[in-house]
């Protein structure tokens, strides 16, 4: 091949690169769908809570699997998790329906014996330092222990681990106070 057209033989090849790819090698194009995209995978880790009483965190065993969908929008998230010997393994899956031009997404989970949850959250990015290294956070309005909540959840990757911090802040009382409920830290198999 000249040298001429090498240039040339690049870019059409540039050109059949998807762009999650491409997102992952500049971290000028780190987005909220490019995010997701790269979180794509198998993953494996532990459920966390709280033990107020003990001051320290308890984990189950969990197993994740994420897949994105040929519109590069739509998430499905498979969770796995032990939870002993009388209830089992519970499995949770949520399919997510991100809106790239309002940080929006709207989610439906499912777990044996529980009525479809129906959620709409907002996310943002509040760190964009490459495509595996990210901070978002999600916030929205539901119930936690029975009661009308704000919650916000924080994921953090940086490289192959990942942790989310879920909180809630109570809405039936009139102080803004976050309550940390639990934290999901996974590694990338």
């Amino acid at each position: 091949m000249a040298l001429k057209t090498l240039p040339l033989a690049l870019a059409g090849l540039a050109a059949m690169v998807p762009p999650a790819a491409i997102a992952q090698t500049d971290p000028g194009t780190v987005t909220l769908t490019s995010i997701r995209a790269g979180m794509a995978g198998n993953w494996k880790g532990q459920l966390e809570y709280r033990d107020y009483q003990a001051d320290r965190w308890f984990g189950l065993p969990v197993q994740v699997r994420i897949e994105i969908m040929r519109d590069g929008l739509t998430l499905i998230r498979h969770s796995d998790f032990d939870d002993g010997p009388k209830t089992g393994i519970v499995t949770i899956t949520t399919a997510a329906l991100l809106d790239p031009a309002t940080g929006r997404e709207q989610s439906v989970s499912f777990r044996k014996g529980r009525e479809a949850e129906l959620d709409t959250a907002t996310l943002r990015l509040t760190r964009a330092e490459a495509a595996d290294r990210w901070t978002i956070e999600e916030t929205r309005d539901g119930r936690d222990d029975d009661r009308p909540a704000r919650i916000r959840e924080t994921t953090k990757r940086d490289g192959a681990r990942m942790v989310t911090l879920k909180e809630v802040d109570f809405l039936d009382d009139k102080t803004e106070t976050w309550l940390t409920r639990n934290r999901t830290t996974l590694t990338r198999e």
